[in-house]
């Protein structure tokens, strides 16, 4: 269900999973919003806001009613919703009918100690808000220690207080309560090469419990460590009971992260292109080859496919951080991007150049490969007119073809094509 077209006239409703509070919607501004913008806030808001006195469920509204409230398109209202189901705000329930019907489910946001605790959230907010905003806003949530030392505690208990008349006991299991949508990772490490590398006798039938594989494939992505890298860092910190020490297992992954990356943290350059916005699948095309690679590969490694395997240096890695970060670039955008600079200008990833290509490629509002190879022929194509001579005509990708659906490709094509497509097959 990848391709569902979503139309103004497709009816919703709101469904509270959780008890929701003032406080929940201070954590929902300060910590989360930072991390998933606006757009994704104000939805989540306006759905909370859907709901009837209660705050139990919705009537039937149409997805015009949130483009007229938000004043937004509705391909930026499917993105700011899977951009909360990413961070386990909300879930969505799909019917296909004559009118299509959603069912939006809203979870709690996680508490001020579950954030600052959280493995990929707390890493990404303080990469997006710095060091001194960050030590700000941690200030707010931080719990006074009141000295009591001098001070008796002198207060009653319930038995002292009441007596119990009878026997009676009640089942409410049906009572609202907070409940939290977890965030899930889908493609995670390989558990049993992890334990088969670990030595034989060391660990035991608790050691990678659920709530430890989790946190494991939290760390594993916001730090992009692979299986074996991983199970380096759990033998380091396997105590004598062949039990992971959880704060020293975030401490090592961050430490290593630090080490290989001048002492900063992650960002986001390894996402990946939405599915939303990639080609349709089966396109066996020259163009729809290459099309899969710029949409299935992250810019990061696109960009160390480009170093031949090696890990490129900190100033190209700053660089995608501006492109993905700064300028919100999809990443298949990216990719591209990389891949075209590189190939007119002569291997050379230079800063200003590829920051001059992106800060139009922005304004013009490119989100697909498909849009930005071909914006990027057409560019080429005025560079190449106006100098006009043969010449100085600039080297072009293998991808610059209108018609490369059609036509056969030369050897020297074929060859760099797949240099290109090697690595993700």
């Amino acid at each position: 269900m990848r391709n569902i077209t979503l139309l103004p006239a497709d009816i919703y409703s709101v469904y509270n999973k959780t008890v929701l509070t003032k406080v929940d919607k201070d954590n929902l501004i300060s910590l989360y919003q930072p991390i998933i913008g606006h757009a994704a806030v104000s939805l989540y808001l306006t759905l909370w806001r859907d709901l009837d006195k209660l705050e139990i469920i919705s009537k039937d509204f149409t997805h015009h009613h949130l483009m007229t409230i938000l004043k937004m398109n509705l391909n930026d209202i499917k993105v700011a919703r899977e951009i909360l189901e990413s961070v386990g705000l909300i879930k969505t329930y799909f019917k296909k009918g004559d009118i299509n019907s959603y069912v939006y489910e809203l979870y709690s946001p996680l508490s001020s100690y579950e954030f600052f605790n959280h493995p990929i959230l707390n890493v990404v907010l303080y990469n997006n808000i710095g060091k001194n905003e960050y030590e700000n806003l941690k200030k707010i949530y931080t719990n006074i220690n009141l000295n009591l030392k001098e001070y008796n505690d002198i207060s009653k208990t319930l038995d002292t207080t009441f007596k119990s008349s009878n026997n009676i006991n009640f089942e409410n299991k049906d009572i609202k309560e907070k409940n939290l949508s977890k965030i899930n990772i889908k493609n995670g490490l390989d558990f049993d090469l992890i334990i088969s590398s670990l030595p034989k006798g060391i660990i035991n039938d608790k050691t990678f419990n659920k709530k430890t594989k989790e946190l494991i494939n939290n760390l594993a992505f916001v730090y992009n460590l692979d299986s074996l890298k991983m199970s380096e860092l759990i033998r380091s910190v396997l105590n004598e009971h062949g039990m992971i020490n959880k704060e020293n297992l975030r401490k090592s992954a961050r430490n290593y992260y630090q080490f290989n990356n001048s002492s900063s943290l992650p960002t986001l350059i390894y996402r990946k292109q939405p599915e939303y916005l990639k080609n349709p699948e089966g396109d066996e095309s020259k163009r729809g080859k290459i099309l899969y690679v710029f949409e299935n590969t992250s810019p990061y490694d696109f960009l160390k496919n480009k170093y031949k395997g090696a890990i490129p240096t900190n100033r190209d890695k700053k660089l995608l951080e501006t492109l993905v970060i700064d300028l919100d670039l999809k990443p298949a955008v990216v990719n591209v991007l990389i891949d075209y600079v590189l190939k007119i200008n002569n291997n050379k990833l230079s800063t200003s150049y590829v920051e001059t290509i992106a800060g139009q490629w922005k304004r013009l509002g490119l989100e697909t490969a498909a849009d930005a190879m071909e914006v990027a022929e057409k560019e080429h194509k005025k560079i190449n007119k106006k100098l006009n001579t043969k010449k100085n005509v600039t080297k072009k990708p293998v991808w610059f073809d209108s018609e490369i659906e059609k036509e056969e490709a030369t050897l020297e094509e074929i060859k760099e094509m797949e240099e290109l497509l090697k690595d993700y097959r």
